[in-house]
């Protein structure tokens, strides 16, 4: 396998261009002691993200061929290595992106690829990307690249993915924790491609206009500071290599590039080619505005992981449900199949539809006389499905068949052409079933269709799904999170529940600790057992994440085509 050493570096940017750059020439050189074939800088390494007016904003911005970025490229044909870096840049018009720059060991500009997706003031100053951003064939791979918001919601990194980039160079300016926690590690895991992140340290505006600022955002001036932790993440979502919350940091990594090729999960699902872009079209239309309406606070929700093998299961599971319902809990998940055997016989259509009736049975009866709902997975032997249900005391309420082909239910070969969607009194559900966990696209489709909550019946096989995945998920479309799977070493079940908290430049309930959108998250024992915890279903009403970033409606539904085609 091909080997390249990969480096990102973090630091503080002022109002000084020509000392910026100085400062960028130095991190270059320290990344080239390593022999890094790769090296990614911060977004904005030009000046500050922060301007008097669109005037100031032009005249600090950089000439695509001027000094500073011809600077760049020097160093690059002096240290024989990649240079990806951002900087806003002048263009026709007086008008200003945000752009990333690839350059080559010869020092040539590579490529260009402008910003996507704008946060909060950057839409008074900045004009949004008309067109993708290319992929980059080069001596050490196939090179994509994004910035900081592209990342944190899906879109712009899947459609660099699928058209096969190896790494993605992420160039990041922000102050929220979450973006290390969650959004940088989880556009690798997701797509199977190495990313390599590089985030600010330091104050992101300048010291006269801290306070003022962080007033106005009613958070404390030195939450203004670039939240680091820059990092270099590779396809399994395993971190290689992250630098501290603060001060200025060069990290590297040794990868094997021919890693990113392969888009099998453990039970040999190919994430890419088990996809469907016909059903995603709706991802890439015109944002329409979720329709608020009055939702309950802290619900009650359960997941529970059942023992099929013990003497009394179905004593226990009717007891355990019973137990449930009367302590008020109105949501209660289930993981996939979890009343079958763990070897599936698919030949064995009688017996399975037996055993599909009698839980059925068991599970209604168990409800009698509550508004509890259950969410859990079956054999449709009628159209050789695995679907997902709701369970009423009346028994079956909502049906949702499984959407995409999945290696360890290649008995279910009926998929699904649509997402179904369920109002209870309490907020709107849809499900999640078996290995449709694994697209971010289902989530996104599910968001569209307005539902507070997702309920996931499944079997989680990597550890990223539990570390970030699920966690981002709920984070990235604003809405409760709901994961029932079978016990094992590090996969287990979970709840994840955004907090009401959200909008920056409104007055908080919790005090701001750094993390913008990080839900909160109550995991299940990794044994048999049931957890119980709150979400809020209001929450997924606030989808504003600042000014004039909607973490939904503010995707790049106009650069697409990859996704839908």
């Amino acid at each position: 396998m091909k080997q390249v050493r990969v480096a990102a570096v973090q630091f503080e940017v002022g109002e000084n261009i020509q000392k910026n750059l100085e400062f960028s020439l130095n991190m270059i050189k320290t990344a080239s002691e390593v022999r890094a074939n790769l090296i990614v800088l911060p977004e904005f390494i030009n000046h500050c993200s922060w301007y008097e007016n669109k005037d100031h904003c032009y005249s600090v911005a950089v000439d695509i061929d001027g000094h500073f970025l011809n600077s760049i490229g020097e160093k690059a044909k002096e240290f024989e290595t990649f240079i990806v870096v951002n900087c806003t840049v002048k263009r026709d018009n007086n008008n200003v992106t945000g752009t990333n720059i690839l350059f080559g060991p010869n020092g040539k500009k590579l490529a260009e690829s402008d910003k996507q997706v704008l946060m909060g003031n950057e839409n008074n100053f900045l004009e949004r990307s008309k067109s993708l951003g290319p992929i980059t064939e080069t001596s050490i791979g196939r090179l994509g690249m994004f910035s900081c918001m592209d990342g944190v919601m899906y879109e712009t990194p899947r459609c660099i993915a699928l058209r096969n980039a190896q790494i993605m160079c992420n160039t990041l300016n922000s102050f929220a924790t979450d973006e290390a926690s969650l959004h940088i590690p989880v556009r690798a895991a997701e797509n199977k491609v190495f990313v390599v992140a590089s985030n600010k340290s330091g104050s992101l505006v300048p010291e006269k206009a801290k306070k003022s600022l962080a007033d106005k955002l009613m958070i404390e001036p030195e939450r203004l500071n670039g939240a680091g932790e820059s990092q270099i993440v590779n396809p399994e979502g395993k971190i290689l290599a992250k630098a501290p919350l603060t001060g200025n940091h060069m990290i590297w990594a040794d990868i094997e590039i021919n890693h990113a090729e392969s888009k099998l999960r453990p039970d040999k699902t190919d994430i890419f080619k088990s996809r469907r872009p016909e059903l995603y079209k709706p991802i890439a239309e015109p944002p329409k505005a979720k329709e608020s309406y009055s939702l309950k606070d802290n619900i009650s929700v359960a997941v529970v992981q059942p023992n099929i093998l013990s003497e009394n299961f179905e004593k226990e599971i009717s007891r355990e449900i019973q137990d449930l319902s009367n302590s008020n809990v109105k949501l209660i998940v289930l993981p996939e199949l979890f009343y079958l055997n763990k070897k599936i016989n698919i030949s064995e259509v009688e017996t399975n539809n037996n055993k599909t009736k009698q839980i059925i049975s068991i599970l209604s009866k168990s409800l009698s006389g509550s508004d509890t709902k259950i969410v859990m997975s079956i054999i449709s032997q009628d159209t050789l499905s695995h679907e997902g249900i709701v369970l009423g005391s009346d028994g079956i309420i909502m049906r949702q068949k499984q959407l995409h082909f999945c290696q360890r239910h290649k008995w279910s070969t009926s998929l699904s052409k649509q997402l179904n969607i369920i109002d209870l009194d309490w907020g709107r559900l849809g499900i999640v079933v078996g290995g449709d966990s694994i697209y971010p696209e289902v989530f996104r489709l599910l968001a569209l269709k307005d539902v507070d909550a997702i309920a996931v019946t499944t079997k989680i096989l990597e550890n990223w799904e539990t570390q970030f995945g699920f966690i981002e998920r709920s984070a990235e479309n604003r809405l409760a999170v709901i994961v029932a799977s079978e016990p094992s070493k590090n996969k287990t079940s979970m709840i994840i529940a955004p907090n009401k908290d959200f909008t920056l430049w409104t007055k908080w309930e919790r005090p701001f600790d750094g993390s913008i959108n990080e839900p909160t998250t109550t995991y299940a024992e990794n044994k048999f057992g049931t957890t119980i915890s709150k979400i809020n279903p209001e929450a997924s009403n606030n989808r504003i994440v600042t000014l004039q970033t909607n973490v939904v409606e503010s995707r790049p539904w106009n650069l697409l085509d990859p996704l839908i085609k």
